[in-house]
């Protein structure tokens, strides 16, 4: 594939994507923010969330589910969609409270969290309100804004999938980070989930702090 080639493609898969945004754009809504997280799954690490609003002119080239970018991608996408956002806003729930409260009740409230720091940041930018929110086969509790829940979200809107780039590279930097803290897991590597190398590092060394126990099951 040619680089013009690669750019017609781009173009058109954004232009794909954009369809939900431009048809609620249209019926007067004019923040409309996207709603993702990433790290239901592992069995380490908090679960991360993003909620983000772009800005109608941002073309948004090579965005996508973050699963289906790589690495380099992601990074490089992370500065340009914070650059091109009218705000944004992270949430996290630690592996304890996951514990507590299960991985599908902690996801809902890292994402109420993001809601209300993307919210904060859009009412001192501006004195505005998000006024739709777009959120990825989830719906959020404790939050008065309209809210539509989109079965595979990251891969069929744009504000969905930029949230999805966000919360994945900051949750796989502070994994990253948790490395070097607890080494012999390959956090920095496989980011929590169950890899071979995960396995034998629970059972040469046991759990860490940041281990969800009720994910563990016999090794627990």
């Amino acid at each position: 594939m040619t680089k013009e080639e690669r750019l017609i493609k781009e173009k058109e898969r954004a232009l794909e994507l954009k369809k939900f945004e431009m048809e609620y754009r249209s019926l007067g809504h004019d923040f409309i923010a996207g709603v993702d997280e990433v790290g239901r799954g592992p069995l380490a690490g908090p679960v991360v969330t993003a909620c983000v609003v772009l800005n109608p002119d941002y073309e948004g080239l090579g965005i996508d589910d973050s699963k289906k970018l790589s690495e380099k991608k992601r990074e490089s996408l992370y500065d340009e969609i914070l650059d091109n956002a009218i705000c944004y806003g992270f949430g996290l729930c630690d592996n304890n409270l996951i514990d507590e409260i299960n991985i599908l009740e902690a996801t809902k409230q890292a994402m109420k969290q993001a809601v209300d720091s993307a919210g904060r940041m859009l009412q001192e930018k501006l004195g505005q309100n998000i006024n739709l929110l777009l959120v990825d086969a989830v719906t959020i509790p404790g939050v008065d804004t309209k809210q539509i829940s989109l079965i595979k979200g990251d891969s069929n809107s744009i504000s969905i999938a930029a949230a999805s780039i966000l919360a994945k590279v900051k949750r796989d930097r502070m994994m990253i980070e948790l490395d070097d803290v607890y080494p012999g897991y390959g956090f920095a590597s496989n980011k929590g989930y169950g890899t071979k190398a995960h396995y034998e590092g629970l059972k040469k060394l046991g759990p860490t702090p940041i281990h969800r126990k009720s994910f563990l099951g016999n090794l627990n």
